[in-house]
């Protein structure tokens, strides 16, 4: 079998798709596959270190704010656009995949819908609650649409094949031991939080868990790990703590890095977890069942991230603070309502646990094997 990925833009496009394609392998080492993405993305870096094959298509999105460089990038895309169907068929004719299989951004418009046309077997895949501009795009001329939630099928027309199969997890989110990994931090018995805003880093975020360490370090025994993202590395953040009296040297129970590279370890050592809400990380968190405090981006297309943590949210397993609301005053005090109720900290854990979709790339692997045998 071969196959064809298309996706891009951010990793919560590309690392399901390399979690899919190195399943399939696993499953059938036999399986051939390529993947097309925009050269100068960061898929561009992220395939070929993956050890697949990886075919590059110049692809921009439209930017809907009015700049004068959102008018040049516009401008720039309009271009790529219209070069875009006749290198989607060059890649397309030169592999001649068994399926084509699109998990996001905007480089899976143009490949998926030329393989469509051109009679290939397509699939899209959506990892957001709120569906994506490519999705519902897609969706008119993809042979599947695979799901990470129910939920999405209300934005996407009737009448489509929807398929709820769920996020790829990488498996160490499931192999972790917390108690390993608790002893690997010297936490103990106390209360281990866990932050982060992404691999670049969110300011408002920075700045109210800075205000949440402080709180705590005054008032309460915690562990805190904390990844303050490449765009306000740790330096940054050590002055910000010094603002506040703080000199994160001295306190061994500040755990601070630019980027947290060993995320799997982290999640089994937590015991609250206060993050952004893409698809990918929402889908760790409910594998690795933690209790989370949700700060959904503003800045990302459609407010797609509001939807995502709002499906936690609705099922009593995470605690969702909007950007708007966001303080560090309002931010100590969920927190500690947390840890001064463990009961309610339990339930939000076990909640996210029973949302998790522990087989999500077996069910993967069973839609692409029932199209590939139509």
């Amino acid at each position: 079998m071969k196959i064809l990925f298309a996706c891009g833009g951010t990793a919560g496009h590309i690392n399901p798709a390399i979690a899919i394609a190195n399943y399939l392998k696993e499953k059938n080492p036999e399986t051939e596959i390529l993947f097309a993405g925009n050269p100068n993305g960061m898929e561009a870096k992220i395939v070929p270190n993956a050890g697949y094959d990886f075919a590059p298509i110049k692809v921009l999105g439209i930017q809907r704010r009015i700049s004068f460089r959102n008018i040049k990038n516009n401008l720039k895309a309009i271009w790529y656009l219209a070069g875009s169907s006749s290198r989607a068929k060059e890649i397309i004719e030169g592999f001649k995949p068994d399926i084509v299989m699109g998990t996001g951004g905007y480089v899976s418009g143009p490949v998926v819908r030329k393989a469509a046309l051109l009679g290939y077997k397509t699939i899209a895949m959506e990892n957001n609650a709120f569906p994506g501009m490519t999705t519902k795009l897609l969706a008119k001329h993809v042979d599947k649409i695979l799901l990470d939630v129910e939920e999405s099928k209300k934005f996407l027309p009737e009448g489509k094949e929807y398929v709820v199969t769920g996020n790829p997890v990488r498996q160490e989110i499931f192999t972790q031991d917390r108690k390993a990994a608790r002893e690997f931090y010297g936490i103990g018995d106390r209360l281990c939080i866990l932050s982060f805003g992404g691999s670049l880093g969110a300011q408002r975020l920075n700045e109210a868990v800075s205000d949440l360490m402080a709180w705590h370090l005054s008032e309460k025994n915690f562990v805190h790990i904390h990844g303050s993202g490449s765009y306000y590395g740790p330096s940054y953040y050590f002055d910000m703590l010094k603002e506040k009296g703080i000199d994160a040297h001295e306190h061994k129970n500040l755990i601070i890095r630019e980027y947290i590279n060993d995320m799997p370890r982290c999640l089994a050592a937590a015991d609250i977890v206060i993050c952004r809400c893409g698809a990918i990380t929402l889908a760790e968190l409910k594998a690795a069942g933690r209790a989370s405090v949700l700060i959904p981006s503003p800045n990302v297309a459609e407010n797609h991230q509001y939807h995502n943590a709002m499906v936690l949210a609705n099922h009593e397993a995470g605690i969702v603070i909007e950007e708007k609301d966001l303080t560090g005053e309002l931010l100590s005090k969920t927190v500690k309502e947390l840890y001064e109720n463990p009961e309610k900290l339990k339930k939000l854990s076990e909640n996210a646990k029973a949302l998790a979709v522990t087989d999500a790339n077996e069910r993967i692997r069973k839609e692409i094997i029932s199209l590939y045998e139509r």
